[in-house]
């Protein structure tokens, strides 16, 4: 069965377009996003996802136009409708259409089911290659639409056989391109507190840590990183993804580590029995 999309209160086919030209998110780039997904049928942290992407239309002072009760009935339509027994969901909100095309009069609001992305076991792993990237996202707390820098080096990331670009700034790291960065020194799981957006999948990691390792949340710096014991990254589709190398340099013997591969399995041992 076919995927569809929610826009304004409508339920179109996927394929259907929608936006007209002077919507603001076209124009001026404003608008923000979220990304979550379903494990045996049941969103994962929807209470977790909604409140960070109300946070994400708070700060750029964008009104949403449905409530959170009325958002969940639309996503089991578009789930029953999908025919698929897990889905993807993207949420847009524009700044909406603009005649003057400055100030916002009503925001645009998107709900798309997707299938869900190619997995990676290997890389979960294995492990992947980042390459250090000198720059600190705008209002990093906003899941903004804004991913140009990605985008700019997807290039240089295939020639170089990277999967991500790991932002730091002034010998500060932030994140990953779309995921938050964690790191082992010894007992120690240390992640950043700056410059960085609050995933739900750090938050979950966070929580499943508590009762095995000592846990510091606080500005992580670059050399910190290159020589840890462990890195790894954290997403909706990454899961727990060791990175054993940035750039040049291997992360010690550049094989993923033990403690971020035993997080890994709590991470796919909660997933497997989520609704249940």
């Amino acid at each position: 069965m076919p995927f569809y999309q929610y826009f304004n209160g409508d339920i179109l086919p996927i394929d259907e377009s929608i936006f007209k030209t002077n919507d603001l998110g076209l124009l001026r780039g404003y608008g923000l996003f979220d990304y979550f997904r379903t494990y045996n049928g049941v969103p994962f942290r929807w209470d977790d996802y909604w409140r960070r992407f109300e946070n994400s239309a708070r700060l750029l002072k964008l009104t949403l136009p449905i409530s959170q009760q009325e958002t969940e009935k639309v996503l089991a339509d578009l789930h029953a409708m999908s025919g698929e027994q897990e889905v993807a969901f993207r949420f847009v909100l524009t700044g909406g259409y603009a005649p003057d095309s400055v100030n916002v009069v009503q925001p645009n609001l998107l709900i798309r089911t997707e299938p869900l992305p190619q997995d990676n076991p290997a890389g979960r792993l294995k492990g992947i290659k980042v390459l250090p990237y000198e720059y600190v996202r705008d209002l990093p707390e906003i899941k903004s639409t804004n991913y140009v820098h990605m985008v700019l080096m997807a290039d240089e990331m295939r020639r170089q056989q990277a999967a991500d670009l790991l932002f730091h700034k002034d010998g500060e790291v932030s994140e990953l391109t779309r995921s938050n960065i964690f790191i082992f020194r010894g007992n120690k799981l240390i992640t950043s507190d700056r410059n960085v957006l609050n995933g739900i999948t750090r938050k979950v990691i966070l929580e499943l840590a508590q009762a095995h390792f000592q846990i510091e949340v606080r500005p992580v710096l670059y050399k910190e990183v290159v020589t840890a014991d462990e890195v790894f990254t954290t997403s909706t589709t990454k899961w727990v993804m060791p990175v054993v190398q940035i750039g040049d340099l291997p992360i010690q013997n550049g094989l993923a580590g033990t403690s971020t591969l035993f997080l890994r399995e709590l991470f796919e041992n909660l997933i497997a029995d989520w609704g249940k």
